[in-house]
């Protein structure tokens, strides 16, 4: 049982996931409440039955200061797909800096891609422009609501109807 549950606010905002077992627990205590079901799958006691969860509401507003996607090394991965952004490989993985450090480039989200080691080695201290090099997608930060929908890895259908991205 590795599902995942997302957790969304009393607002019905995501805020994040959690395991069955916590979500469960929430229920039961009453701190949260089912808002949907995992199509099909159900929790079994001895002596009871009970819907397995896939969405879970909290009972209780939570001030969440900070709902943003750290930036990893592992983030930084899953974001580009586990794949070079100049050749596409995905072996031998590593972080380039589009702009390299050395030129003043930071380490941030917009500058910051997955690269193989042969084409970091071959891009060195340039521009991917001066090493000859085509970036595959332009390196974003990816929203909180955007790295789980698409980028956590435990994405469920139950829950399309509470991640959707706002038109930018």
């Amino acid at each position: 049982m590795n599902r995942k549950v997302l957790v969304l606010n009393q607002d019905n905002s995501p805020i994040s996931v959690c395991t069955v077992q916590r979500a469960f627990l929430l229920n039961y205590l009453r701190k949260s409440e089912l808002v949907q079901p995992a199509n099909g799958y159900k929790l079994r006691s001895i002596t009871q039955s009970f819907p397995m969860p896939a969405v879970i509401r909290l009972n209780k507003y939570v001030n969440v200061p900070y709902k943003g996607v750290a930036l990893t090394r592992q983030n930084i991965f899953r974001r580009d797909n586990f794949q070079c952004q100049y050749c596409g490989q995905s072996k031998d993985l590593t972080l380039d800096h589009v702009i390299p450090r050395s030129k003043g480039g930071k380490s941030v989200w917009a500058n910051l891609v997955t690269a193989c080691k042969r084409c970091n080695t071959k891009k060195g201290d340039n521009s991917p422009e001066q090493a000859d090099l085509l970036l595959k997608t332009k390196p974003f930060k990816p929203s909180y609501v955007l790295f789980l929908r698409d980028f956590s890895g435990m994405f469920c259908e139950e829950w399309k109807p509470y991640l959707k991205v706002k038109n930018k």
